[in-house]
C-alpha cells in the first residue's frame, strides 16, 4: 500500500446496521486518487441506474485524498457525492476544515454509506473502529448543539463532526453537509441524501498519522507554502474571500438582482474592507493551513450572530446581499449564520431567495402566496424570514426548498426565464456574461453549474503569475476575458482538469492555486507523500479521469448534450453596469460548446470508445 493512504475504505450499511472495512489495490488508489475520483467510481459502479436520489438505494460517500492530513498547507479537504437530489445528476462537493484530516487519522480513506436506518443515528469512527450510534436526541438540532451534545457524550472535546442541520432532515433539496461549523460540503444537495438515510453525523476521532514516503522532502514544500502562499495570496488573508467584492463590482462581475445586473451600487457597504472595519473580529483557518482566509464576525444587535458559526464569505456575501439587493452586513451576516445552524448550501438558498423577489416584484407571487411576506428586493428581514421557511419547509419555503428548477415548473412557465441554474443547480457568484468561458466550464461541469473546478477568466488576461504558470502546459499567450476561441477552450480544459485533479487529491485552491504553489511542486508533493513516480502528466489524466466518470454517469441518467447549456438571461445584456451592452452570443456560445466536445473526444457530447480507453476506464462505456 502507498503512503499517504491508510489503505482502508469502511463500508457502512444503516438497513442492516452492520459495517465492514475493504481493502482496494495499490493500483486502484493511483488511478482514481480519492476525493472526486473516489466518489465518480462508485457512484458509477454501484448506484443502479433511475435509482431515485432520496431512496435507500443512493449511496453516501465520504472520501479524502493521500494528501488529505498530511500537515501540509492546503491538505486538509475532503469530499462528500451522491447522486444529487437537485439535479439527478452527478453530485459531489468538497469542504475544508478539520474533518477530513481526522477521518484520516481514524484510519480510513473514504466511507461509503448505504441503505437507511429504522430511526435517526449517528457513526462514530475512531482509529479504526466505527460503532452506530442512536442520534433520536439529535434529531431536530442546529449544528452547533449537535455537535456540542456528541462531544458532550463522547467526552472528547477534540471530536470533529460532520452533520446535517434541519434542512437535512427536512430534505431540502439544496441542503449541505457541515463540519466545524464553519466548511461546508455546499453544492448538489448532499445533505439531503444524509437526511433521507437518517444520518444526523459521522464523527471522528483519530490519533493514526499519515506515513509519507520522504517526511524530510515533505518537510521542506510544507515550509515553503508556510512562507510563500500567504504573501501570494495576500488579500485572502487580509479580508477573505470578500476581497474581491469591490473588483469584481468594477468590472461588472457582481450578480446583482437575481443577475439583471453585474454592478451593486452599494457594494463598498457589503466588501470585505467593509467587514474588517465593522464586524470581523479575527480569522480562521483549516487544517494547518497558512493563508486562514475564513473570518469570524461579532454582531450583536439588531441581530445576535453567534461567533461559533465564523462569518460569511464571498459567494455568501453576493448571494445573499447583491443579489438579492441587500447592503447590510450585520443581516447578511445573520443569514450566514442561519444557513449554517440549518444546514443550507447558501448558494442556492441566496438564488432561490433573489428568484421568489424577482417573482414576487413581477406578479408571479402576490402577498397571498407568500403569507404576507414582502418579497421585494432589498428586503433583509423578509430574506431571514425564508431562510428559515425554507430549512424548515414553511409555507413558501416548502416551495422554494426543492431548488429554482423545480419552483418555475410549479409556479409556470412564465417563471422559468427567472430560475437561473444549470442541470438543476443555482448559478455560482461569477458572471459568465464576463467570464465567458468559465461559462462554457458551467455547463460542462458534471454537477451543474460550477465555479470550483473552472476557470477564472480575468486571471488570464495579462501575464499574471498564474497565466505565467500555465506556460508548462503550452498556453502561452494571455486571452481577453471575453474571448471564446479554440485558444480560451484549451485554457478552460487544462485548467479545469488540473482543478478536478486537486479535488482528487483533495486540496485547497487559495493554497495550492491562487498561493502559486505551481504544477511540478505539486507532482513533486504527490511523489514525496506517495512515494510514486508521478508526473504533471499523470495528475491531469487522474482530474480528467474523474471529470469523464462524472459525465458518464449523467449521460447513463438520461442527460444529453442539449443540457449542456446556459439559462436565456445570460444571453441578454444586464440592465446597467460596466458591462452593461455585454451579453453571451448564442452562435458564439454553441461554437465553443462544440469545440469543447471536439478537445476532450466527446463527439455529441459522449465520450468515445477511444477516450475511455486512453483513460484505462473502458468498464464505463455508456450503453
Amino acid at each position: 500500500m502507498p503512503n499517504g493512504y491508510t489503505g482502508k475504505i469502511l463500508r457502512v450499511d444503516l438497513s442492516s446496521g452492520k459495517s465492514a472495512i475493504e481493502e482496494p489495490a495499490e493500483n486502484f488508489y493511483r488511478k482514481y486518487f480519492g476525493g472526486d475520483g473516489f466518489v465518480a467510481y462508485y457512484l458509477l459502479k454501484e448506484v443502479p441506474q433511475g435509482v431515485h436520489p432520496l431512496s435507500p438505494e443512493n449511496k453516501l460517500i465520504f472520501a479524502a485524498g493521500p494528501l488529505t492530513g498530511v500537515p501540509v498547507g492546503g491538505c486538509g479537504r475532503h469530499s462528500v457525492g451522491a447522486k444529487s437530489p437537485l439535479t439527478g445528476a452527478f453530485g459531489e462537493a468538497e469542504s475544508g476544515g478539520y474533518w477530513g484530516a481526522e477521518l484520516k487519522m481514524s484510519g480510513f480513506d473514504a466511507i461509503i454509506v448505504e441503505g437507511k436506518a429504522e430511526r435517526p443515528v449517528y457513526l462514530f469512527i475512531e482509529d479504526g473502529q466505527a460503532q452506530i450510534k442512536d442520534a433520536r436526541h439529535l434529531w431536530g438540532l442546529k449544528t452547533l448543539e449537535c455537535q456540542n451534545r456528541i462531544r458532550e457524550e463522547l467526552a472528547d472535546p477534540g471530536i470533529k463532526v460532520a452533520q446535517i442541520g434541519p434542512a437535512g432532515e427536512n430534505m431540502v433539496h439544496f441542503a449541505c453537509v457541515l463540519n466545524d461549523l464553519d466548511a461546508f460540503a455546499g453544492r448538489t444537495g448532499m445533505g439531503a441524501v444524509m437526511g433521507s438515510k437518517n444520518l444526523k453525523a459521522v464523527a471522528c476521532r483519530g490519533h493514526l498519522r499519515p506515513r509519507v514516503a520522504d517526511p524530510q522532502a515533505v518537510a521542506t514544500i510544507a515550509r515553503w507554502i508556510r512562507d510563500n502562499t500567504p504573501a501570494a495570496n495576500r488579500a485572502m488573508k487580509d479580508y477573505g474571500t470578500a476581497s474581491v467584492v469591490m473588483s469584481l463590482n468594477r468590472q461588472g462581475g457582481l450578480p446583482t438582482r437575481n443577475f439583471q445586473m453585474g454592478s451593486f451600487d452599494r457594494a463598498v457597504k457589503i466588501s470585505g474592507q467593509a467587514m474588517k472595519e465593522t464586524i470581523f473580529t479575527r480569522r480562521r483557518g483549516c487544517f494547518a493551513c497558512p493563508v486562514q482566509c475564513k473570518r469570524e464576525v461579532k454582531v450583536g444587535e439588531p441581530y445576535v450572530v453567534d461567533a461559533n458559526y465564523g462569518g460569511p464569505e464571498y459567494e455568501t456575501i453576493a448571494a445573499l446581499g447583491s443579489n438579492c439587493e441587500i447592503d447590510d452586513l450585520k443581516i447578511i451576516a445573520k443569514g450566514n449564520e442561519m444557513a449554517a445552524a440549518y444546514g443550507l448550501d447558501s448558494i442556492s438558498c441566496g438564488n432561490t431567495i433573489a428568484f421568489a423577489m424577482e417573482c414576487f416584484e413581477r406578479g408571479l407571487l402576490t402577498l397571498k402566496d407568500t403569507g404576507g411576506l414582502d418579497l421585494h428586493f432589498g428586503n433583509g428581514p423578509a430574506m431571514l424570514r425564508l431562510i428559515e421557511q425554507i430549512a424548515l419547509r414553511q409555507g413558501l419555503g416548502d416551495l422554494l426548498a426543492d431548488g429554482v428548477a423545480r419552483a418555475a415548473k410549479k409556479l409556470g412557465p412564465a417563471s422559468e426565464e427567472f430560475a437561473l441554474h444549470i442541470k438543476g443547480l443555482e448559478i455560482p457568484m461569477h458572471e459568465p456574461r464576463w467570464k465567458r468561458g468559465m461559462g462554457i466550464g458551467y455547463i460542462m461541469s458534471p454537477t451543474g453549474a460550477d465555479h470550483c473546478h473552472n476557470m477564472h477568466d480575468s486571471s488570464y488576461v495579462k501575464m499574471y503569475p498564474l497565466m505565467e504558470e500555465m506556460k508548462a502546459l503550452g498556453i502561452l499567450e494571455p486571452l481577453p476575458v471575453a474571448d471564446l476561441s479554440p485558444a480560451k477552450i484549451r485554457l478552460l480544459i487544462y485548467n479545469s482538469l488540473w482543478m478536478h485533479f486537486l479535488n482528487c487529491a483533495v486540496c485547497c485552491y487559495f493554497v495550492m492555486v491562487y498561493g502559486l504553489v505551481g504544477f511540478e511542486r505539486m507532482a513533486n508533493l504527490v511523489s514525496t507523500v506517495t512515494g510514486w513516480n508521478t508526473s504533471v502528466f499523470e495528475l491531469m489524466k487522474v482530474g480528467e479521469r474523474a471529470a469523464t466518470l462524472g459525465r458518464v454517469f449523467n449521460l447513463r441518467e438520461g442527460f444529453t448534450s442539449n443540457d449542456d447549456n446556459m439559462p436565456p438571461r445570460f444571453f441578454t445584456p444586464h440592465t446597467s453596469g460596466s458591462i452593461r451592452q455585454a451579453a453571451l452570443n448564442s452562435e458564439e456560445f454553441q461554437k465553443a460548446k462544440q469545440i469543447y466536445y471536439d478537445m476532450m473526444g466527446w463527439p455529441d457530447g459522449v465520450p468515445s470508445t477511444g477516450k475511455l480507453g486512453e483513460l484505462g476506464i473502458e468498464w464505463a462505456m455508456p450503453n
